[in-house]
């Protein structure tokens, strides 16, 4: 059995299309069927059935599947080590990445000694497409790229307010009421992202009185009883001295997990994505918890 063989029909079990994994693989489509099919005669066994919107894997075809992907993985991982430590650097939003990955990332980083991490956590993004990271976290599905990207998984922001600006908010009944209140948010002319625009889903109309362009300084004003805003969940419940002000009002936004093509095979790489995959998904009713409204 030829390696390559094993690697060109991997790349088709995780494109889904023999056109696309040849272009992945720099040949063309011809070769990775004569490969695909030339690995079904050593095998003995059908790995895709050719279906008219591509090919499909057969149970046979999943397990080799997982083997070969586990293979590659394992010699990755030689591989890297062989070269001593690898630098990653992941660009994430600065709230998700200052409350939820560096609050994780210890662990990442006890079992995985030779990667060392840079975590860019700010209010902006780098772009994995010019190669100024490795990962990069986004707001929004990025529209065109030599990228790979997945949904990461969704996330609920709502209205908070200290316990000493609102007591029990029960005083906050709608929008109306939320009006009275000095409203703390993003300076509109430094939002780097348009996902980043709550207010007018909240109400028509409403401003933010008092201004920042980072969710951390905004959490500290909110925190310190200047005024009522919008935090994601996974900060605002974070600190029980807020309140959650008309809770049925939510909010929902997603991560996307962007990384490019070129180092969508590195150990490192996949590793710390495939970490992170796991712990947004192990995390969602911390990410997006049910409405108590």
């Amino acid at each position: 059995m030829h390696w390559d063989d094993l690697r060109f029909f991997l790349s088709v079990a995780r494109s889904g299309l023999i056109s696309k994994a040849a272009g992945d693989l720099g040949t063309d489509p011809t070769t990775v069927s004569r490969r695909v099919q030339r690995l079904e005669q050593e095998v003995g066994q059908t790995l895709l059935e050719r279906h008219r919107t591509g090919p499909r894997l057969t149970a046979a075809g999943r397990r080799i599947a997982d083997q070969a992907a586990a293979m590659e993985a394992a010699w990755l991982t030689v591989a890297q080590e062989s070269r001593g430590p690898s630098l990653l650097r992941v660009s994430a939003p600065e709230g998700f990445g200052t409350w939820f990955v560096a609050h994780r990332l210890p662990a990442f980083v006890r079992d995985n000694r030779n990667t060392h991490v840079e975590l860019v956590a700010t209010s902006g993004f780098l772009n994995p497409s010019r190669r100024e990271t490795d990962i990069a976290i986004l707001l929004a599905k990025p529209r065109r790229g030599p990228l790979v990207t997945r949904k990461l998984g969704d996330y609920a922001l709502r209205l908070y307010a200290s316990r000493d600006l609102v007591g029990d908010g029960t005083a906050i009944t709608d929008v109306a009421d939320l009006q009275r209140q000095q409203l703390i948010g993003y300076i509109p002319d430094l939002i780097y992202a348009p996902e980043l625009d709550y207010l007018e889903e909240v109400g028509a109309g409403l401003q933010a009185h008092v201004r920042s362009s980072s969710i951390n300084a905004q959490y500290r004003l909110i925190a310190a009883g200047a005024g009522v805003g919008v935090l994601p969940c996974f900060i605002g419940d974070a600190d029980k001295t807020l309140i959650n002000v008309l809770p049925a009002v939510t909010i929902t936004r997603s991560f996307w997990l962007s990384i490019h093509l070129d180092a969508r095979h590195k150990a490192h790489v996949r590793k710390f994505s495939d970490w992170l995959v796991a712990s947004v998904h192990q995390s969602r009713a911390l990410l997006h918890p049910p409405s108590a409204g």
